[in-house]
């Protein structure tokens, strides 16, 4: 009867389950294909068509169409609202992700589903596992359903998408702009750059937190920093001081705002005219773009993940 089919028909998703990073397919795609499967077996009257509605696989293959199932192997808090999340992958698989493509989780949150994206931070060709750096906020619905996670726990993602297409000494200097958790998909693109003794490409990594305490990978970025290519700043909105910084640090970090002096002065010691990558909340992304046309780079010059 009616009842049964309007019980079975698909729920539009509200925009704050869309994670707005432009995915293939989004999750109002996905809900436009089982609408449509939905509206043909209730003019066939035929409930067997909408077996299989929920796609799911336990191939372990991403697959940008489907979600797959990954267990958490281990879980590492890095801040007080900042988690490294570690996944199996069977045998010795690798995503094989290009350079910063993120992935979509799924979770279930009072019924309600929820998709977000975010990029793994371990390299695109790491075998047995890879590993996402999450950010859980106090009223965030997706952060209440990660904060249960536990090692063995299964979870559901697909991809990837997205992604800078780098490659190798096509840019003399890479200026990468990454606010909080923004950092994730310039790692793997800068491990790349370490890891190819052919790639000269200079970088110069900004990145902007709250305060000391909460800048993310600290020995990660430490030993990035010892290549003769890399260099990396710090800006610390809420540091009134350096002195409290252990002294490796005081002569990389600026305290206050990243703003559109200290963005020219970061310019002007590129040691080339720099390509611009920037990962940061829409806030953040807006106004570098502003501050980068005021010191004259051109929007063809920059790249927004």
């Amino acid at each position: 009867n009616e009842q049964d089919w309007l019980a079975l028909r698909p729920q539009e998703p509200s925009p704050s389950q869309c994670c707005g990073s432009g995915c293939k397919p989004c999750i109002y795609d996905v809900y436009e294909k089982e609408l449509a499967q939905w509206e043909r077996a209730k003019a066939m009257q035929d409930k067997s068509l909408l077996m299989g509605r929920k796609e799911q696989s336990n191939n372990s293959e991403l697959n940008p169409d489907t979600f797959t199932a990954f267990s958490v192997s281990s879980v590492e808090q890095l801040t007080e609202d900042t988690y490294q999340y570690k996944f199996e992958l069977p045998g010795n698989s690798s995503l094989r992700l290009s350079l910063g493509q993120h992935i979509v989780l799924r979770g279930l949150v009072n019924g309600l589903e929820v998709q977000r994206a975010y990029t793994p931070i371990s390299p695109g060709n790491a075998e047995g596992y890879f590993e996402v750096l999450i950010k859980c906020y106090e009223a965030g619905l997706m952060s209440q359903y990660i904060k249960t996670w536990k090692r063995g726990d299964v979870v559901f993602w697909r991809g990837p998408f997205g992604g800078f297409p780098y490659q190798p000494n096509k840019h003399g200097e890479l200026l990468m702009l990454a606010s909080g958790t923004g950092l994730a998909p310039m790692i793997p693109i800068l491990q790349s750059i370490t890891d190819d003794e052919e790639d000269e490409t200079f970088v110069t990594l900004v990145g902007c937190f709250p305060t000391f305490d909460k800048i993310y990978l600290k020995p990660l970025l430490q030993d990035l920093a010892r290549y003769w290519n890399i260099r990396i700043f710090y800006v610390l909105s809420q540091e009134t001081s350096l002195e409290k910084l252990p002294w490796s640090y005081q002569e990389n970090t600026y305290t206050g705002r990243l703003n559109e002096d200290l963005m020219k002065t970061i310019i002007n010691s590129c040691r080339r005219r720099p390509f611009v990558l920037i990962c940061g909340s829409s806030a953040f992304n807006e106004d570098m773009s502003r501050y980068l046309r005021a010191a004259g780079i051109e929007e063809n010059s920059c790249f927004v993940f």
